[in-house]
């Protein structure tokens, strides 16, 4: 119903930047909020940040480092991550939530690497 696919992951120095999109199709009608998720390696998966019409949210983790943006015109959601540190290394995965919360969507995942 919904379709989402990452790209922009990759391979980046302690103190370097990397930006995210993920490109969404399909029943878009249905999503209310949109977002990224991650998995560093042995870890759970964590919410990262996460957009609506309403608001904005982010991990403590992450708040002044990271930022996330819509261009709703195209259903797309970019996460701009700067000042990126080792601990960020992680799979990172666009979701879409269905309204009323009864069902995610997520993407393939794109891989993060922070490392000199």
């Amino acid at each position: 119903q919904v379709q989402l696919v990452e790209s922009g992951g990759g391979l980046v120095q302690p103190g370097g930047s990397l930006s995210l999109s993920c490109a969404a199709s399909g029943l878009m009608f249905l999503v209310d909020v949109m977002g990224w998720y991650r998995q560093p390696p042995g870890k759970e998966r964590e919410l990262v940040a996460s957009i609506s019409r309403r608001t904005t949210n982010y991990a403590y983790s992450v708040k002044g480092r990271f930022t996330i943006s819509g261009d709703r015109a195209n259903n797309t959601v970019f996460l701009q991550m700067n000042n990126l540190k080792s601990e960020d290394t992680a799979i990172y995965y666009c979701y879409g939530r269905r309204i009323g919360g009864t069902r995610d969507w997520w993407g393939q995942g794109t891989q993060v690497t922070v490392s000199s």
